[in-house]
C-alpha cells in the first residue's frame, strides 16, 4: 500500500524512526511506547507489564525502524533486562559479549564477530569518551537502571555521527514528558557471590546494589524531570587463576636421557573489591509542539581494587635470573618420554603479593533543541563526555634472599601427562610460610647482577574528552519517493592523553641516600605478614597488602626505557561531518517503499604526541634514558554514501535492504607518535631498527552489504533472517619497512658497520582487507499464539554464523600471546546463539537465560598495561532471574526477586592455537542477588 502524506502524517505519530531515535532521543519507557501507540491505532486498551512490555516496546522499534536495528527496552522504569548494559545487548542476534579478565563481568561487546573497537559508542546519539587506549566503550560504566532502551544499528544512516564499523550501539535514557503520570521506583538488592573453587584459600564474596529513579511533570506538562541514582558495590570472593607460562612443556634431561616435564607455573588467588555510583537528571520544557529543549547530565564513578596473591617459579631446571643457579631432575616417574612426576632440587619460588587499584570517572553532558520553523524542523545539539582513569599497580616479590643454592628448597610434581599444564600438582620442600626465611627481595635476581627490582609500580593516567556541536534542518518535500530531505553539520574534537609513570620497586636498605645501588641482595621484613596459599598449589605462603609502601618499604627508581617511555602519549583530533539525507515513502519499482538514502562527509585532522627513546644513552642497572618529545599530524577526507530500503511484503512481514560504507577510526595508542630505535645486533648485517606508532594512519574502511526478512505477531513478536557482508578496504597492522632514520641520528647513537643509517621502522600501517559474512536467525514469540494453554510462556532465541576471508600475519601484532604464524580477524566468534525462556503471568515473572560463544581472538590488557591479543576459549553461561509483584491491597506496586549469574561457572580460558594447550585459566564464581522494589 503506498503512503500518501497524509498517511505518513499519521504514521509518523505513532512510528518511531532511529534516525529521529539518535537525534532527538524520544525513546521512552515500554510502558510510554505502547500507550502512545495504542492511541494513534486506536485499539482496544490491554495492560502489558514486566517482560513482555519490555519485548512489545524493543518490537515496535524494530518494525518501525527505516534501518535494521535490533533493540532492548526496559521491562519498567530502572529496569533494563539485565543487570548491566552489556548483559542486555548479548541476548541480541549477532551480538556477543568479552568478559573482564579481572572482574568477570560482562564488559565489551562484539558485534557480527568483530572487535569492540569497531562499534561507535553512543549516549543519547552523542560520541562517548572511553577509558581504554583504544575506542571501544567499556559498558560496565552505564548503570543498567540509569537507562531506558538501547538501540544497535547495524547498517548506516547519514544522520547518525559516531557510526561505527561493525555497528552503532546507542544507550538511551527517558524522557520525562512521555510518561502519562509521576513515577518513582526504588529498589534494593543484595548479592552474594559463591567460592569459585571449593579449596582452601578461597572465600565467599558479598555487595548490594541500589537504585532510586523519580519522573515527573510540571506546569501543565510543559516540563518534566527524570532523576535517578544507583549504587552498586561487590567485594568478590577469592577466584583462581593459572598460567603454564604459555603452554611451556621443557626438555629436560634424566638418566643420561631427555625428558618432559612442565615449564614453570604461576597461580594466584584473585579477589576484586568494586564500588560504583552512578546518577542522571534529565531537564525537558516542550511549552508548544513547535519548540523543545532538553538537557541531560550523565555521571558514573567506579572504584576497583584487584588483589593478587599467589605462588610462581620455573621447572625444567630453568635458571630464571642472576640469583637462581636452576635445579636437577630427581626421583621422577617416566612414562613414553614423559616425566609424569619428579622432583626439582635448588627450587627459588616467588610469592607475590600484587595490588592493582583503579578509579574511572565518567561525565557526560548534552544539550538538544528542536524548533518548527514554517517548513523546516530546526535542531541544535551541544555535548561534551569525558573519562579519566587514574590506576596504581604494586607488583611484590618475596622468597628465599640471596644468591646461594638451598638444597632443602625443592618443588616436586605429580600428574603431569604431558600437556595437562593446568591441572598438574604441586609441593615444596620449604615452608614458605615461615617469616623467619621467607623476606621482601628480589627472589630470581630479574634485574641482572647489577640491578635491584625487589618489585614493580606503575601509575599510569589516562584522560579521554569529546566536545560536539551539531546543527540541522530538515523539511518535507516531493521528490519522487523521496518524501522529506534533512541537511546537517557535527563538529567533534577530541584529546586523549596517556602519561605512565613506572619502575622497580627497592627495599630501602637496597640503596644509598642519594638513590645508587648499595646492595641488590637487600632484603625486608613482611609488615604484618597472614598466612594464604599459592594459588592453587594450596602450598602455604606469606601474604601481605602492598598498597601505601612506597616511601614506607620501598623507594621507586623510576625506568625510561623504550617500552615505559612509549606508554606516554596523546592524541587530538578535529572531526568535521556534513550529511544530507533523503527519508524514502513511496513506490519504486511497483513496490511500496520506505527508507533512506544519504551521504556523510567527513574532514579529519590529527595530530599526535609521543617520545623518541635514544638507545646509547640507556643505563642497564637502573633502566633509565635520554629521550625527546615528537609530534606529527595528518588530514584527511572520507565520502561515506548509504542507502536503507524496506519494503512490506504482506501485513506484517518486511524485507529490508542496506548498502553503505562504513568506517572504524584506528585505535588510538597506534596513532602515537612515538620511535624506539635501537641497533639490531643479533642479525648479519646490523642494522638500525625500530618500532612506534603512525600519526598518520587512516581509518579501517570496509564497504557493508545486508539483507533482512523479518515477519511480525503484531507487537507481541517476530522471526527474522538475515545476512550481511563487508568488503574491508583497509586494515591497520604492524608492517616492517624500510627507512631512513637520518633525522633521528644523534651523537650518541651507536651506528652498524658502515655507518648506514636506513634499518627497518616497524609501525601500524594501512594495508588491504578482506571480507566478512555471515548470517543470523531469531525467534521471539509467546508461546500463546501456538495456543492459549501456553499463555505467559515465551521464548527469544537467536543464533549467528560468521565467517571471515581475512587471515593477518601474526608478526604484524604487538602481542606475546599468539603463537600462530596466521590469526583470524579479532573479535571473531564463528557461531554466537542465545536462548531466553520466560514465564509470566498472575505477578509471577520468571525467566532463564543461556548464551553459548564459540573460540575467539581476543584483546586484553596484560600485566605490564599493554593491549595483547589472546585466543579465547568458548564458553556457556546460565542465568536465571524470578519476581513476584502484588497487583493489590496494601502491597500494591512493591516487588520481590532473586537473581543468579554465570550458574555454569565455566573456566574463562585462554589456550595456544598452534597446539590447543591451554596456557591461563581462571574462574569467577556465580553470583546471587535478592531484593525488592517498590513504584509509585
Amino acid at each position: 500500500m503506498t503512503m500518501n502524506k497524509g498517511k505518513r502524517a499519521a504514521a509518523r505519530e505513532f512510528r518511531i524512526s532511529p534516525v529521529a531515535v539518535g537525534c532527538t532521543l524520544l525513546i521512552v519507557s515500554a510502558g510510554a511506547l505502547a500507550q502512545q501507540a495504542q492511541q494513534a491505532q486506536q485499539l482496544e486498551t490491554v495492560t502489558v507489564t514486566g517482560i513482555r512490555k519490555g519485548i512489545e516496546a524493543a518490537i515496535s522499534v524494530k518494525k518501525n525502524s527505516d534501518s535494521i536495528v535490533e533493540a532492548i527496552s526496559a521491562e519498567d522504569i530502572g529496569k533494563l533486562p539485565d543487570a548491566s548494559v552489556a548483559e542486555s545487548v548479548s541476548r541480541l542476534p549477532g551480538v556477543a559479549i568479552q568478559l573482564s579478565p579481572v572482574t568477570g563481568r560482562a564488559q565489551q561487546v562484539s558485534v557480527r564477530g568483530m572487535s569492540p573497537d569497531f562499534n561507535g559508542g553512543l549516549l543519547n546519539g552523542r560520541e562517548q569518551a572511553s577509558t581504554g587506549t583504544g575506542r571501544g566503550v567499556e559498558f560496565d560504566q552505564y548503570p543498567a537502571e540509569l537507562l531506558g532502551g538501547i538501540v544497535i544499528y547495524k547498517t548506516p544512516d547519514a544522520s547518525l555521527v559516531g557510526q561505527g564499523l561493525s555497528s552503532t550501539i546507542d544507550l538511551q535514557m527517558v524522557r520525562p514528558l512521555n510518561f502519562a503520570t509521576r513515577t518513582m521506583a526504588v529498589n534494593y538488592r543484595k548479592e552474594h557471590n559463591t567460592k569459585a573453587e571449593n579449596l582452601p584459600g578461597f572465600t565467599t564474596g558479598s555487595g548490594d546494589r541500589a537504585a532510586f529513579s523519580y519522573v515527573d511533570q510540571f506546569a501543565d506538562r510543559t516540563f518534566g524531570v527524570a532523576l535517578g541514582i544507583t549504587k552498586h558495590k561487590s567485594n568478590g570472593g577469592g577466584r583462581p587463576n593459572f598460567n603454564t607460562w604459555g603452554g611451556w612443556v621443557a626438555d629436560v634431561p634424566y638418566n643420561g636421557g631427555t625428558v618432559k616435564t612442565p615449564g614453570g607455573f604461576t597461580t594466584d588467588i584473585e579477589t576484586t573489591d568494586f564500588d560504583r555510583k552512578g546518577a542522571m537528571a534529565v531537564l525537558q520544557f516542550r511549552p508548544n509542539k513547535d519548540f523543545e529543549s532538553i538537557a541531560d547530565i550523565f555521571y558514573s564513578k567506579g572504584d576497583f581494587s584487584v588483589k593478587k596473591r599467589g605462588l610462581e617459579g620455573p621447572l625444567g631446571g630453568l635458571s630464571a635470573g642472576a640469583n637462581d643457579q636452576g635445579g636437577t631432575l630427581i626421583n621422577a616417574t617416566v612414562s613414553n618420554g614423559i616425566a609424569t612426576s619428579g622432583t626439582f632440587t635448588n627450587w627459588k619460588g616467588v610469592i607475590r603479593n600484587h595490588n592493582e587499584d583503579y578509579t574511572d570517572e565518567l561525565k557526560s553532558i548534552g544539550w538538544n533543541n528542536r524548533l518548527n520553523a514554517g517548513a523546516w524542523t530546526l535542531k541544535a545539539d551541544l555535548s561534551y563526555s569525558g573519562v579519566d582513569k587514574h590506576s596504581v599497580r604494586y607488583e611484590t616479590t618475596a622468597g628465599l634472599p640471596g644468591n646461594t643454592v638451598n638444597n632443602a628448597d625443592t618443588i616436586s610434581f605429580s600428574g603431569f601427562d604431558g600437556s595437562n599444564l593446568a591441572d598438574v600438582k604441586y609441593t615444596s620442600g620449604l615452608n614458605y610460610a615461615d617469616p623467619k626465611l621467607i623476606k621482601l627481595t628480589d627472589v630470581q635476581g630479574w634485574a641482572g647482577a647489577t640491578g635491584v627490582q625487589d618489585g614493580f609500580y606503575a601509575n599510569p593516567t589516562t584522560k579521554d574528552k569529546i566536545k560536539a556541536a551539531r546543527l540541522s534542518g530538515k523539511t518535507d518535500v516531493s521528490w519522487g519517493p523521496v518524501a522529506a530531505v534533512e541537511v546537517g553539520g557535527n563538529f567533534t574534537r577530541r584529546t586523549k592523553d596517556r602519561v605512565a609513570v613506572e619502575g622497580a620497586l627497592a627495599v630501602k636498605s637496597a640503596l644509598n641516600a642519594d638513590g645508587t645501588l648499595k646492595d641488590r641482595l637487600a632484603f625486608a621484613d613482611i609488615p604484618n605478614p597472614t598466612v594464604g596459599v599459592g594459588g592453587l598449589t594450596g602450598i602455604p605462603t606469606l601474604n601481605w597488602n602492598p598498597a601505601g609502601s612506597l616511601g614506607s618499604v620501598y623507594t621507586l627508581i623510576p625506568w625510561t626505557v623504550l617500552d615505559i617511555a612509549s606508554k606516554s602519549w596523546g592524541v587530538s583530533e578535529k572531526v568535521g561531518t556534513a550529511y544530507i539525507k533523503g527519508d524514502i515513502d513511496g513506490k519504486i519499482a511497483g513496490l511500496d517503499v520506505r527508507g533512506n538514502i544519504g551521504l556523510q562527509i567527513q574532514h579529519t585532522q590529527q595530530r599526535s604526541t609521543g617520545f623518541r627513546v635514544d638507545q646509547a644513552t640507556c643505563v642497564e642497572a637502573t633502566k633509565s634514558c635520554s629521550y625527546i618529545g615528537m609530534a606529527d599530524g595528518h588530514s584527511y577526507n572520507d565520502f561515506l554514501p548509504n542507502l536503507n530500503l524496506t519494503t512490506q511484503l504482506t501485513n506484517d512481514s518486511l524485507l529490508r535492504f542496506g548498502l553503505g560504507r562504513v568506517l572504524a577510526r584506528p585505535n588510538m595508542e597506534d596513532m602515537k607518535t612515538s620511535l624506539e630505535l635501537s641497533l639490531k645486533t643479533d642479525i648479519s648485517p646490523q642494522r638500525l631498527n625500530a618500532t612506534g606508532g603512525n600519526p598518520k594512519l587512516e581509518p579501517f574502511r570496509a564497504d557493508a552489504l545486508d539483507l533482512s526478512y523479518e515477519k511480525y505477531f503484531g507487537n507481541k513478536g517476530y522471526l527474522s533472517a538475515a545476512g550481511f557482508y563487508k568488503n574491508l578496504k583497509t586494515y591497520i597492522l604492524n608492517v616492517g619497512q624500510p627507512f631512513d632514520f637520518k633525522p633521528y641520528v644523534t651523537p650518541s647513537t651507536t651506528l652498524p658497520p658502515g655507518g648506514s643509517t636506513v634499518g627497518v621502522f616497524t609501525q601500524p600501517v594501512n594495508g588491504s582487507g578482506g571480507s566478512i559474512r555471515g548470517a543470523e536467525l531469531a525467534v521471539n514469540v509467546p508461546l500463546s499464539l501456538a495456543t492459549n494453554w501456553l499463555d505467559g510462556f515465551g521464548v527469544a532465541v537467536n543464533y549467528s554464523y560468521t565467517d571471515s576471508a581475512v587471515e593477518l600475519d601474526a608478526s604484524g601484532f604487538a602481542t606475546q600471546n599468539v603463537k600462530t604464524t596466521k590469526i583470524p580477524l579479532p573479535g571473531l566468534s564463528k557461531q554466537v546463539t542465545n536462548l531466553r525462556f520466560y514465564y509470566e503471568k498472575y505477578g509471577f515473572q520468571i525467566a532463564v537465560a543461556a548464551r553459548k560463544r564459540s573460540d575467539y581472538l581476543g584483546s586484553i590488557n596484560d600485566y605490564q598495561d599493554r593491549n595483547q591479543l589472546v585466543y579465547i576459549k568458548g564458553s556457556t553461561g546460565v542465568d536465571f532471574q524470578t519476581s513476584y509483584e502484588f497487583s493489590s491491597g496494601w502491597l500494591k506496586g512493591l516487588s520481590l526477586m532473586a537473581q543468579g549469574s554465570n550458574m555454569t561457572n565455566p573456566w574463562f580460558s585462554y589456550y595456544d592455537a598452534s597446539n590447543g594447550q591451554t596456557t591461563d585459566r581462571k574462574k569467577f564464581g556465580k553470583s546471587y542477588l535478592l531484593g525488592l522494589s517498590y513504584k509509585l
